[in-house]
């Protein structure tokens, strides 16, 4: 993978799971401590927002894969993803001996913001600005912990789908990218992981039904990276801990996506 900095977009439910971040950012140490090279982690937690909406008796919506914001929702969306999801995966890194920085898409002008269509309420979509706060901040040997909260020209909240946000951080800082998720990765109609992955491929599998639901959004976004980045990524499972150095260090464990 050579020496550009490895952004990792962490989602699902290991968000919730205090051994599996303790073992994910105990790999993280290990890491760093044999590779000079720098990590950067993006997140969601639709987990949380899921949670919290349902308790305060809101009703979440989905379109194509991607979550309605409604005004009503933005405070305890932006509280979800931002506050309890960014300080608990700080609070991990830290207990595992890692100074890091808890950020949003926004700060220090990474990332333009753009709301999506009027439908979506305050749900945004990312683009690639400017990399330098993030690169001083990974000079100064922290690790930048990124939530899926942006702000827009208008100085409007938007939440933004983490995997996409990613591909906009991975490209401002011309940086390789691996999304954790609760898969493995993709699967063929018999339940397979699919080691590699291209495009025109993966649009006869969406036909198909194969790759069906969230993973449709997340495909896409996938082959939106790989153009955007001009490189391959990958998509894998945070569920196996003891394949995360190799995965960091550029070995197949999950599913990539190429050109």
């Amino acid at each position: 993978m050579g020496s550009r900095p490895l952004v990792i977009k962490l989602g699902g439910a290991a968000l919730s799971n205090s051994k599996t971040l303790a073992h994910f950012f105990n790999g993280i140490t290990k890491y760093r401590a044999a590779v000079c090279r720098p990590l950067v982690i993006v997140h969601g937690g639709g987990y949380l927002v899921d949670d919290v909406l349902e308790r305060l008796g809101f009703k979440s919506e989905k379109k194509n894969g991607i979550r309605v914001t409604p005004k009503s929702h933005l405070p305890f969306v932006v509280g979800a993803l931002a506050g309890t999801a960014n300080k608990h995966l700080q609070a991990s890194a830290m207990k595992s001996g890692i100074e890091a920085i808890g950020l949003s898409l926004s700060d220090g002008g990474l990332c333009k913001i753009e709301a999506l269509d009027p439908l979506w309420g305050h749900t945004g979509k990312a683009s690639p600005n400017d990399g330098h706060f993030i690169q001083s901040v990974l000079e100064m040997n922290y690790l930048p912990i990124i939530s899926s909260v942006g702000i827009d020209a208008k100085g409007d909240l938007m939440n933004v789908n983490a995997d996409q946000g990613a591909v906009a951080v991975a490209a401002a800082l011309d940086a390789e990218l691996v999304i954790l998720s609760d898969v493995s990765g993709v699967l063929d109609g018999k339940g397979v992981l699919i080691p590699a992955l291209d495009e025109k491929s993966a649009l006869k599998l969406i036909e198909s039904g194969v790759i069906s639901d969230g993973m449709v959004v997340k495909v896409k976004t996938a082959f939106e990276a790989v153009k955007a980045l001009e490189r391959s990524i990958e998509i894998a499972s945070w569920r196996y801990p003891e394949k995360l150095l190799s995965l960091f260090s550029g070995d197949n464990v999950g599913t990539r996506f190429t050109i």
